[in-house]
């Protein structure tokens, strides 16, 4: 088994008291928080797992108060549901990595742009609110700066963020994740995914975390490691479980079915928001997701922030990932996968299988 020297000394942060939680296997001790702190934070694996833990406190907290009744809910233009959640996550996500590389580009979903508008100042209140709860002396100038940091360029080294990756399940009280990873040179070194709602099986919630070379782990929401993760060893294609979209607009459920019937499977699709069906693959609990072009949007590119958390926590976990043909993903396209059509993610066995199934169904390229 690869060594996972990082794994031990992971640290993330007690939302209640705001303090820090200092993790080993076996024990848990408390120290205060503060900006210092996180300063001293100086291992990307320490810096991420702290960030997307106080993500995922935020996002438990205004979904368990606010999504009930549905108040904080905005349209964008392109009409896909903001939250307060959204804003809040990305805030806290992106002050963590200023504080510990500040050199450091973040390469973020949103901006603070609707916040700013005068009709929006109750949303700014809500979302500073929540913030203050993870950093008690932050203003909204500081929260929409935090946002806002969130513009980099992905060049270099950089950072990947997506606040809640399946903002519709989020407000479907569903699956939802934050996704983050680190790209240096065009290759993904760190991914994290917290996954606050997703069942397990001593509890809900976990947070994968996935070093290059150095496999993934599973850790619970608090930060103490469950142990690695590993992909399933099904090799037979009409065994394989079969992951896609709920959002219809998200895929091509017709080519899905297709895949299915030609690779014999006779099990129901398992349909879940965001890139917790990477985790699904990653824990062995499906064996093949499909993220297929829409045959409406031929054109679309996948976003980077959509899938470069998932795509590393897989490939460690002992599987392969993709396009629709085959090809690798190129990280090195800005920010979207502009030399990619689609996804597909495997337990690794079945993955030439899959490609050479999809061939037929695909349109050349």
């Amino acid at each position: 088994m690869r060594r996972r020297p990082w794994a031990s000394y992971l640290k993330g942060i007690d939302p209640r008291k705001h303090q820090r939680w200092y993790t080993t296997e076996k024990s848990v001790t408390l120290m205060s928080i503060g900006k210092d702190t996180i300063q001293s934070m100086t291992t990307e694996g320490e810096v991420g797992l702290a960030a997307v833990q106080a993500a995922a406190r935020l996002c438990e907290e205004v979904r368990q108060t606010m999504v009930a009744g549905g108040a904080q809910k905005i349209d964008k233009e392109d009409r896909s549901p903001v939250t307060v959640a959204d804003f809040g996550a990305q805030a806290l996500v992106c002050r963590r990595i200023r504080a510990a590389f500040p050199g450091d580009h973040i390469v973020g979903e949103e901006d603070s742009a609707m916040l700013r508008r005068p009709e929006n100042a109750a949303r700014l209140d809500a979302v500073t609110r929540f913030v203050q709860r993870e950093e008690p002396q932050a203003e909204a100038e500081d929260v929409l700066r935090w946002i806002d940091e969130g513009h980099g360029e992905p060049t270099g080294r950089y950072w990947v963020l997506d606040p809640i990756d399946g903002t519709k399940g989020f407000l479907r009280q569903d699956q939802y994740a934050i996704a983050l990873a680190l790209v240096e040179s065009g290759m993904i070194q760190w991914g994290f995914l917290a996954c606050p709602v997703l069942p397990h099986a001593m509890d809900t919630g976990a947070i994968l975390v996935a070093q290059r070379e150095n496999g993934a782990t599973s850790f619970t929401l608090d930060g103490n490691e469950r142990g690695p993760v590993r992909v399933s060893d099904v090799v037979e294609p009409a065994d394989a479980r079969l992951a896609e979209s709920v959002e219809s607009a998200h895929t091509n459920r017709g080519l899905s079915a297709q895949l299915q019937e030609a690779l014999g499977i006779g099990h129901e699709p398992v349909r879940m928001d965001s890139q917790a069906k990477y985790v699904a693959v990653a824990r062995g609990e499906a064996e093949i997701y499909l993220r297929s072009p829409n045959p409406r949007t031929p054109d679309y590119r996948e976003n980077i922030w959509d899938h470069a958390a998932g795509w590393l926590v897989v490939t460690e976990a002992g599987g392969r990932v993709s396009d629709v043909y085959g090809r690798p993903l190129d990280w090195a396209q800005g920010r979207r996968l502009e030399q990619n059509i689609g996804v597909v993610a495997t337990n690794g066995k079945l993955h030439d299988t899959v490609i050479a199934a999809l061939a037929p169904l695909l349109p050349p390229h």
